[in-house]
């Protein structure tokens, strides 16, 4: 399953997050895998694209980041071929 990981820094400082990822690397549980991510500009977010089977991979993990001024939300996601494929039967062919 993959989920996108909504990961908030406090005031907007990224900065002991990345100091711990230098030092630390990040943190992965066997079995959690790591997809990409993207940055929000102004540095209040980053959108982390996760990959795993066993949710209790993405608590060890969070667990690994607390008190870094972070929160994380996690999000169940689907891959848009994926979608468009299941909702292609309900498209009116009429319409595209």
């Amino acid at each position: 399953m993959l989920f996108m990981v909504i990961e908030r820094f406090q005031d907007n400082d990224m900065v002991p997050v990345y100091q711990a990822l230098e030092d630390r690397g990040r943190g992965l549980p066997e079995g959690l895998d790591y997809v990409d991510s993207w940055v929000e500009a102004n540095f209040g977010r980053c959108f982390q694209l996760m990959r795993c089977d066993d949710l209790t991979l993405l608590q060890r993990w969070v667990l690994h980041w607390r008190g870094l001024g972070a929160t994380m939300e996690i999000v169940p996601v689907v891959p848009s071929a994926q979608t468009r494929a299941v909702v292609a039967p309900h498209l009116d062919p009429r319409n595209g």
